[in-house]
């Protein structure tokens, strides 16, 4: 059965989130950074000149209800095909229909294939010829990086586009056109408290599906009142999400008050306290990114060089989120939180960045100091660029006693490395070369 068989998606036993499938891109909500009037995107959607794409992006942000619209839009032949179901021989078959359509009628096939990333090596080399001699056009959904899962020759000859989750508006608005459409639940008069609202695109965490999925199974098992009304509260919502509110306000005070327990308690050396506020942020559908972007600055910050390895734990965190997503990425990130909140705590980095560019602002551009400046043009040594420079491995223990400072600001000193983890070795080579330099 075709994917985007028009009687399937208006068919009242289908799902909400299926139901719902604009026909076109007025109809089609979110993605404005790609699809907003004026964009090269939709331009293209909309003058059917579209060529090879690549759509990326987390479930239930509207990859493939793109390219429903596209199918509804476009004048050539739109095909889809299951990347878990198909094979080369049904692929090959599909390229030599789409080249002989191209040839004896002139007329294009846009071929999708979702979650592309599960197609294997030999699949997506069947591809290839087709989409570079121009039989095919390609759309390739994937909620994989594209970069990691997709053949290196496919992404060369694709646009890739990336597709973030939905915001809040964008999400309020289509809840309130599921609420109102025919096709939708409209049937169904509702009226839904600005309490449950809030929770239900809160749990969605800018999944379309998800709040629709919610919505549906929230109107649909409550019963009218007297008025022949369905009223929707925040228990109700709760209940149909199977998700409690908590108090955590991701635009208001809250979000930054449990932000700021998080990362105290991560440098603070607690990993327990850690934990729990960030038990918090997931049970309130925070942005596990937000997270974990917070982690990649502390373990900088507060951790520094006493353990240089606790940034490199934050950022197997964030390899771990874009590579197998929540709920899964959930445990790195925790194994990070753990390591990073008892590693050995310094903050000698952010002093030395912050002491540099006080340096800087007060003291402007300095003159690069002759010695140092670049020799690889010609002429350079006419000049006296790179004149008496000495190449540090060239000398015992690789140091030799130079100036590497503009000299208005020579003895400049801005990184202290504490006496905590790996930083003490630091600070005794410092002192080591410090020594040399003064004999």
């Amino acid at each position: 059965m075709d994917l985007f068989e028009q009687s399937e998606l208006r068919s009242k036993d289908a799902p909400l989130a299926v139901r719902m499938r604009p026909n076109s891109l007025g109809e089609y909500v979110g993605q404005e950074h790609i699809l907003g009037e004026g964009k090269l995107l939709r331009r293209a959607i909309e003058e059917d000149i579209l060529r090879s794409i690549i759509l990326y992006g987390p479930p239930g942000v509207g990859k493939t209800t793109l390219a429903y619209v596209i199918s509804q839009t476009t004048k050539g032949v739109f095909l889809d095909v299951s990347a878990t179901t198909t094979g080369v021989a049904e692929l090959k078959t599909l390229m030599e229909q789409a080249r002989d359509r191209r040839a004896f009628h002139g007329q294009r096939t846009i071929l999708f294939v979702d979650e592309i990333q599960r197609l294997n090596k030999g699949q997506q080399d069947v591809l290839l010829p087709a989409v570079e001699q121009g039989d095919l056009v390609l759309i390739g959904a994937t909620t994989e990086n594209p970069y990691f899962e997709v053949n290196a020759a496919l992404l060369s000859r694709s646009q890739i586009y990336k597709l973030e989750p939905l915001k809040k508006q964008d999400l309020c608005s289509l809840a309130k056109f599921a609420l109102e459409a025919p096709h939708g639940l409209g049937s169904f008069p509702a009226t839904v408290t600005e309490e449950a609202v809030d929770h239900l695109i809160r749990v969605s965490n800018g999944d379309a599906r998800v709040l629709l999925n919610i919505l549906e199974f929230a109107v649909l098992t409550t019963l009218s009142n007297n008025e022949g009304i369905r009223e929707i509260d925040l228990n109700i919502i709760e209940e149909a999400a199977q998700a409690q509110r908590v108090n955590y306000d991701k635009s208001g005070d809250n979000h930054y008050d449990v932000t700021s327990a998080f990362i105290k308690s991560l440098r603070g050396s607690d990993p327990d306290a850690a934990l729990y506020w960030y038990a918090r942020m997931l049970y309130a559908n925070e942005d596990p990114r937000f997270i974990v972007r917070r982690l990649l600055v502390h373990a900088a910050e507060d951790v520094g060089l006493a353990d240089p390895n606790a940034l490199l734990m934050a950022q197997a965190a964030a390899l771990a989120l874009e590579w197998v997503g929540m709920p899964e990425a959930r445990l790195p990130i925790g194994q990070a939180i753990i390591y990073i909140a008892t590693a050995p705590k310094s903050n000698s980095v952010l002093t030395a960045v912050e002491s540099a560019l006080e340096v800087v602002s007060k003291t402007g551009a300095e003159p690069v100091p002759s010695h140092l400046r670049d020799t690889h043009y010609e002429g350079a040594s006419k000049l006296g660029h790179g004149l008496d420079y000495k190449y540090p491995h060239e000398f015992p223990h690789h140091y030799v006693k130079q100036d590497y400072l503009p000299e208005n600001v020579r003895n400049l000193k801005l990184y202290r490395p504490s006496n905590q983890g790996r930083e003490k070795l630091i600070k005794e080579r410092l002192e080591y070369f410090a020594n040399l330099k003064q004999q």
